[in-house]
């Protein structure tokens, strides 16, 4: 069983080389368990499974087809080995070909002739059985272009039946690659068959001399077995049958011979014919020369013997010849219409054109064909306008970009036509997705573009050409001819001018209707708008419309040297496009600065500030470089910042107005409303004090208000500044005013979340001094000796310290403004608490001035002079201290506070730390 699934191998063929249909033996492995095993069966590349007979698994009979390969492998399929190997090869041979003109002593297989006499009403020209390889060696075609052998044989040919063959050009196209030692082997076979041909019908009879005697031998025996039976005469008789079928062999083999005779018989009557008429053949040969010269395109030398004859035989009285003339007048009539077809015919090139009309000012055509040719092109264009819009609105241009463009539109025709001839693309070569990016409008824009500047360039020379009359040669003959184009063209001059401005206001039109409908009369939006369900255009997408008609339409034609009148649509087009695209940029800007809020993260980094302000900031660089394009002027264009309609979206820091309003309704977001899928962590007894607050964490509202803060301070030092210079770069004037106002509006904000802080965390902390100063119904008229600083105060400390620590996680320089707010706060409640105190005992004045002395000492980097004020304010209000003990004692408690607490007070002192970078 592990032997029958193994594949099998062919390790020997008998004989190894033959023509096709040759019976050949198959040794091998493995070669199948039975007929019905057997799947397949290839020599050479050809099936032979159908003439394959199975004798063992060894063993395999087969017959060689006409395989198309010369040498190959033999393979062998079963079902349960599967696809097989081979270790040897079999070499087809090709039978040398005979043809049936050819006299041969053997009978020959017509198969291979099969495909010349499909049609058995025709016959078979000599020609056609010309040996495909001349040569006798193996065909090695090159890869020389035709065009560039026809260049180097000028006037020859690389066919070896006609008269001008060129045998280098031969060897060139079909033996480029053969040795020097096939082609003597090539000599030598070309020596052979001339050789064979003188020897005639001797070599004929050598060859087939064995055929011969087999003949006489069986002739012999017909003749002797006719004379045993005696019925040689008797009707019916086997000799009577076979005179009947050699008389029908020899009729059937007359009739093969028939038309080859009779066209040589037919071909020496002709030359006969034609030897008589020699001194007229021209004439004689015209309509026929003209007929070919028409087929093959040659209209120059149909027009040259067009006139040779006009003026030979135009006046001719020989009736013979006024017959010929008349039909080479009717041939001439039939090209003068297929000419006039032609130059109608669209699309064109522009060199086809005037070709075309010369010819058929040569031949003497009715009418105008130069004003037809201008009026067939104008209704052209008009139409590929349109077309192209219908196409998009309809849906049929996803439909073409998806199969290939396979139908035959105009547009289709168009861009398979290469008469275009623009010398390059305006646009750099796009991805294979592009199609599918870009929304519909910039694609029809696009394209339109491409339909303008493709057509109406070469509409415009046309022009040209017919009004200075370079239509025509500059020939003494044809002046007139030259003089009659000039008139006319002075008379349809006005005629021409609405043509183009037709042209430019349906272009106008059409891109007024996929980008700006309302600009558009309302009778004409269904033929020239639809364009309602497509994708709202950004402000990026204008830019790259605005270039493609500024760059691909406007300065294309300009550079016609077509009046500016006439291009006068296309500016103000532009215009209305520009102002349009800074308006949408300016609205999308705005909604995406809007919507930043939605992706501020909380995340400050070592300046204390978010990603926020960058991304503002990014977000005004761009609509910056999407206006570089609208906002740019070129020769004869508006400036658009001086437009009333843009000169208030362009002073007015809007932008920056959006953004300071998204910082504050972030600051005024209930906590509720914040993703509280992630905590705060802050670790005030952590070493690492500055890693509070931590990537992916959802802060509080007090935090919120510290981090908006800090980024309030760099949009005024940093971010309005960078902005500045973007917009001074881009040649917008009026920065200061943008900045300044600006600055106001974020120092507004600023100032509103200050306040807003401070009152969170200052009230709270002021309003714990009093009841923790009376806290036990302390008395200050009735205390006992002070033995250090109380509870309450180092609460308040504590308390500040954590605000401190809060501050100092998010940005160290909010830290000093707002412990200063906070100590100023803290000062004037303890001044109003000591001055509300109506009298004070000794110990109790010892006391306060302890706690003052001690709160003044701790917050002293933070005192400004309301702080300052506030504490001489409550010492004043205080007993002055007479005795030496008691000031000692106050300078006692103090350093032991001082000593108790240092490690509290330590975030109080100056500090060169810097945040850890997070």
């Amino acid at each position: 069983m592990s032997r029958a699934r193994q594949p099998p191998l062919v390790t020997g063929i008998s004989p190894k080389e033959g023509a096709a249909w040759t019976k050949v033996t198959i040794r091998g492995e493995n070669l199948g368990t039975g007929p019905a095993d057997l799947i397949g069966l290839s020599i050479c590349g050809h099936n032979c499974l159908l003439t394959a007979e199975w004798m063992s698994a060894s063993k395999i009979v087969c017959r060689v087809g006409p395989a198309k390969d010369d040498k190959g492998e033999i393979i062998v399929t079963t079902k349960s080995g599967g696809l097989g190997t081979s270790t040897v090869s079999f070499k087809l041979i090709r039978p040398e070909r005979i043809g049936i003109l050819d006299q041969s002593a053997v009978w020959v297989d017509e198969m291979n002739y099969y495909d010349m006499r499909t049609d058995r009403n025709k016959g078979i020209s000599p020609l056609s059985l010309r040996p495909s390889n001349p040569l006798g060696i193996e065909i090695d075609k090159g890869k020389i272009p035709q065009k560039d052998m026809e260049l180097t044989f000028p006037g020859m040919s690389g066919d070896f039946t006609r008269e001008n063959f060129s045998a280098t050009w031969y060897l060139i196209e079909n033996h480029a690659g053969s040795s020097f030692e096939q082609l003597k082997i090539a000599a030598s076979n070309l020596k052979k068959q001339a050789t064979k041909k003188n020897e005639g019908s001797l070599a004929y009879v050598k060859g087939g001399l064995s055929t011969f005697f087999e003949a006489q031998d069986a002739l012999s025996a017909i003749h002797q077995r006719l004379e045993s039976d005696g019925t040689e005469k008797v009707e019916g008789s086997m000799t009577q049958r076979l005179e009947n079928i050699l008389n029908r062999a020899s009729d059937t083999a007359d009739t093969l011979f028939q038309e080859v005779l009779g066209r040589k018989d037919k071909a020496d009557s002709t030359r006969n014919a034609l030897n008589v008429l020699q001194r007229f053949k021209f004439l004689f040969n015209l309509p026929l020369n003209i007929e070919r010269n028409i087929q093959k395109g040659d209209y120059d030398v149909v027009i040259n013997d067009y006139e040779k004859a006009k003026s030979l035989f135009g006046n001719t009285e020989v009736p013979v010849f006024k017959k010929v003339y008349a039909e080479v007048e009717t041939r001439i009539g039939a090209l003068r219409s297929l000419l006039l077809e032609k130059l109608l015919q669209t699309p064109s090139t522009l060199h086809d054109q005037k070709r075309y009309i010369r010819y058929l000012s040569d031949l003497h055509a009715p009418g105008d064909p130069a004003w037809q040719c201008i009026y067939a092109q104008h209704k052209w264009i008009l139409q590929l306008m349109q077309n192209c819009r219908d196409e998009f609105i309809s849906g049929q241009r996803g439909a073409l970009d998806l199969e290939g463009d396979t139908r035959p539109s105009a547009l289709g025709r168009l861009s398979h036509t290469a008469s275009l001839k623009r010398g390059g693309s305006l646009r750099t070569p796009r991805p294979s997705t592009w199609r599918f990016e870009t929304p519909q409008q910039v694609q029809f824009v696009e394209k339109l573009s491409d339909v303008v500047i493709g057509q109406l360039p070469n509409f415009w020379k046309l022009w040209i050409s017919y009004v200075n009359g370079s239509l025509f040669s500059e020939t003494g003959e044809k002046s007139g001819q030259v003089e009659k184009s000039k008139k006319n063209a002075r008379q349809r001059q006005n005629d021409f001018k609405k043509m183009i401005e037709e042209l430019t206001n349906r272009l106008v039109k059409l891109i007024r209707g996929a980008l700006l409908p309302t600009t558009l009369p309302q009778g004409e939006l269904s033929l020239y708008g639809g364009w309602e369900n497509k994708t709202e255009l950004t402000g990026a997408w204008l830019t790259q419309i605005i270039h493609t008609v500024r760059l691909g339409c406007h300065d294309a034609l300009s550079a016609l040297e077509i009046p500016n009148d006439l291009l006068q649509v296309i500016q103000d087009l532009l215009l209305e496009l520009r102002v349009h695209c800074l308006m949408v940029t300016l609205l999308h800007t705005t909604e995406d600065v809007k919507r930043l809020a939605e992706k501020e993260d909380w995340v400050v980094d070592n300046e204390g500030i978010t990603s926020l302000p960058s991304q503002f900031e990014q977000c005004v660089v761009q609509m910056l470089q999407s206006l570089k394009e609208p906002l740019e002027i070129k020769l004869g264009e508006i400036n658009v910042r001086k437009l009333p309609a843009t000169v208030n979206a362009l002073t007015v820091p809007r932008v920056a107005q959006v953004f300071i309003n998204c910082l504050d309704q972030l600051s005024t977001k209930r906590d509720e409303d914040m993703d509280t899928s992630h905590n705060i962590s802050v670790d005030l007894t952590s070493p690492d004090r500055f890693s509070g607050i931590r990537e992916g964490f959802s802060p509080t509202s007090e935090q919120r208000l510290l981090i908006i803060l800090s980024n309030c301070q760099y949009l005024e030092r940093h971010t309005f500044l960078n902005l500045a210079d973007h917009f001074e770069k881009h040649g917008f004037t009026g920065t200061e005013k943008i900045t300044r106002v600006s600055v106001d509006a974020v120092r507004e904000l600023d100032r509103k979340l200050f306040d807003a802080y401070i009152e969170r965390r200052a009230d709270p902390i002021a309003g714990s001094l009093e009841p923790g100063i009376y806290a036990g119904y302390f008395d200050w008229r009735d205390c006992q000796t002070p033995t250090g600083v109380r509870n309450y105060l180092k609460e308040a400390l504590v308390n500040i310290i954590t605000v401190h620590a809060e501050v100092f996680t998010v940005s160290k320089d909010l830290v000093p403004r707002v412990l200063s707010k906070i100590v100023e706060s803290v000062a004037d409640e303890m001044c109003r608490l000591m001055q509300c105190v109506s009298s004070f005992s000794k110990n109790g004045a010892l006391q306060a001035r302890l706690e003052l002395c001690a709160l003044r000492d701790a917050v002293a980097t933070y005192l400004n002079t309301d702080s300052n004020s506030s504490f001489k304010l409550a010492l004043d209000a205080l007993p002055q201290l007479h005795s030496g003990a008691d000031k000692k004692l106050l300078e006692e408690l103090l350093n032991k506070f001082k000593s108790n607490m240092q490690l509290q007070l330590t975030c109080f002192q100056p500090s060169s730390i810097q945040p850890v970078k997070r």
